[in-house]
């Protein structure tokens, strides 16, 4: 296994690192005060550069590239914030994915342009008060009534609610019980009936907006029905990508706040001596350094199996795992070893600890993936509703 870029992958790197540390900083520091996420004139110049939907078919307006590179990517961005780089995340791991692979043709040309092209944010919208792990227990109904569909039923923690132009929402199409029923339909963030609740505030996130969103009664075309009624395990097909975007802002996370730490401790001076000289710290830093590589090559393993296409969730469930428990572990060793500087909200590494912890929520918590990787091992889904 050749674990070398290739000349143009390097390339995409290193123009992509460049641009992040140039022209992102101020961008992000604004976001993290305001907590208003990126606007338009920073989605329009991703998409100059090519950001947004790396990985997407050039057909729909998207790079043409594969899995890999969109991580390298979003890894670079991701290493500024979190917050500024959600547009590139949702656009290469998120929504998008079920729009590009399932969605009607119709759909594809009429949304992932838009995307792709800065001019449009859409967001998935999957949880609700009663169903979150348990997320066959959802009720948000999308009754087909002829050439519409009506929804009726409340969502909880959409990342970029009220913010996103517009939704991909899970929803029951049909009476069947559990899965059988759940489909996924394309909700407009204009469309009567639709509103939200007031934003939620989080440890961390600042930038990646938050609320409940009601539906009452909203009617859209049933051109909009992206996955039908029974679609459910394809759904969550698209979701196996998704949790590598969360692998990689898992280890943007844990890599930039190492990065700072690397640096403090040659500079930082105690007892006469650099930090660095004192064995603790050595061995502080090979153990971030080891746990960094190893979410690093397991992230990389899931995405070039896959190509193009989507990854096992098998694969998948492990980087997510060890990268949601790596960033937490290495971000708060970087805060340690960098005392009060690293406490301090004057300085980057606490924002990066606060961000760390949400991935290990966000996009199935940690023990679901243990146990999907427990299922994979043996073949099978475990039945958790069995006693």
């Amino acid at each position: 296994m050749d674990f070398a870029l290739t000349e143009e992958q390097a390339t995409l790197q290193d123009t992509v690192r460049r641009f992040a540390q140039t022209e992102l900083p101020d961008v992000a520091a604004q976001i993290e005060a305001t907590a208003i996420p990126p606007g338009p004139d920073i989605l329009a110049r991703y998409a100059e550069l090519g950001l947004l939907g790396i990985n997407l078919p050039t057909e729909y307006g998207g790079g043409g590239m594969g899995h890999f590179e969109a991580v390298l990517a979003l890894e670079e961005v991701a290493k500024i914030s979190n917050a500024v780089a959600f547009p590139v995340f949702e656009s290469c791991f998120g929504p998008c994915l079920a729009i590009a692979h399932f969605a009607p043709e119709e759909m594809r040309h009429r949304i992932l342009p838009e995307i792709c092209a800065g001019r449009m944010v859409v967001a998935v919208s999957m949880s609700e008060p009663n169903a979150g792990t348990a997320l066959t227990d959802l009720t948000t109904t999308a009754r087909i009534d002829g050439d519409r569909v009506i929804l009726n039923g409340a969502k909880r923690w959409c990342s970029g609610a009220g913010h996103a132009d517009a939704y991909v929402v899970y929803a029951r199409l049909s009476d069947a019980p559990g899965a059988k029923g759940i489909g996924a339909v394309l909700v407009e963030k204009d469309a009567p009936g639709f509103t939200f609740g007031p934003p939620e505030p989080h440890m961390g996130f600042r930038g990646i907006p938050s609320a409940d969103m009601i539906f009452e009664d909203v009617e859209i075309p049933a051109a909009n029905i992206i996955v039908p009624a029974g679609g459910f395990q394809k759904l969550m097909e698209a979701f196996d990508l998704e949790r590598c975007g969360n692998t990689t802002m898992s280890l943007a996370c844990a890599q930039s706040s190492f990065d700072i730490a690397l640096a403090y401790v040659q500079e930082r001076e105690q007892f006469g001596k650099p930090l660095v000289d004192f064995q603790a710290v050595q061995l502080s830093l090979a153990e971030m350094k080891m746990k960094l590589d190893a979410a690093r090559l397991l992230l990389y393993r899931a995405v070039i199996e896959a190509q193009s296409g989507l990854p096992s969730v098998g694969n998948s469930s492990i980087a997510k795992c060890f990268a949601n428990e790596m960033t937490r572990e290495v971000t708060g060793k970087a805060m340690q070893l960098m005392g009060g500087y690293g406490y301090s909200c004057a300085y980057p590494v606490e924002q990066k600890m606060r961000d760390a912890w949400g991935w290990g929520i966000a996009g199935g918590s940690i023990d679901v993936q243990k146990t999907n990787i427990a299922a994979a091992l043996v073949g099978r889904r475990f039945n958790q509703r069995a006693t």
